[in-house]
């Protein structure tokens, strides 16, 4: 167990979050007199149990927004870029991909981080509702942000959907990448930003795998609140 975590699991950081998230919405509301329309995307799958919270207390409907790292094929940990299911890419900006030879291991590595995706987008979509995101504010939600990669290339996805706004939300992030995050949403709601960031899970006291039946109920879960 981590020393001195900031959450105790991802339920608890979704809650804090989901009130942080409410409370500027209500704010935006008051300010303008008319009240968004709001759409959660979650980066599956650990993302979904911290957007259930936000997508129950906002009374909007939850999605999924898949997205995978594009790993160093000599280093599975580093991360050289991310890409979507719909296949929108985003390389990092030292370049490390470039110096990959042969090119063809870079294809490689793109080739199977798209794989991954799609094969995800497949296991879980079918249990996310038809939503039309144009005009709507979205707001992205993931577990934690270490390098921002898949968090940025979602958001990438996201803005072709023409969106009114696309608010970037996580309950901890490095303080150091906040300025390069905030380039890619409208709006960016982080609640810890610690400036020795070591692992997303060292900030949790639990931070187990989130199976695939557990995102598929909790997406039921919502879906059958917005039907009722």
């Amino acid at each position: 167990m981590p020393q001195n975590p900031l959450f105790a699991d991802r339920t608890q950081a979704g809650e804090k979050l989901a009130q942080a998230i409410q409370n500027i919405l209500t704010q935006q509301t008051l300010d303008s007199g008319v009240k968004p329309r709001t759409i959660v995307y979650a980066l599956p799958r650990g993302g979904i149990p911290i957007a259930f919270p936000v997508a129950r207390l906002l009374g909007c409907p939850l999605t999924i927004e898949v997205a995978k790292k594009i790993s160093h094929p000599e280093n599975p940990e580093l991360a050289i870029g991310a890409v979507t299911a719909s296949g929108i890419v985003l390389w990092e900006e030292q370049g490390f991909y470039r110096k990959i030879q042969p090119s063809q291991l870079k294809e490689v590595a793109l080739n199977s981080a798209i794989e991954q995706a799609q094969f995800l987008q497949v296991q879980l979509g079918f249990a996310c509702p038809q939503v039309d995101a144009k005009g709507a504010t979205l707001i992205l939600v993931d577990d934690g942000i270490a390098t921002g990669m898949t968090m940025a290339v979602a958001a990438k996805s996201l803005r072709e959907l023409n969106p009114a706004e696309i608010w970037l939300c996580s309950p901890v992030a490095p303080l150091k990448l906040l300025p390069w995050l905030h380039q890619w949403g409208d709006r960016l709601i982080v609640l810890a930003t610690p400036k020795n960031f070591l692992s997303v899970s060292h900030f949790y006291s639990e931070f187990p795998q989130v199976k695939t039946q557990e995102v598929l109920e909790l997406l039921k879960i919502i879906k059958n609140d917005e039907n009722s």
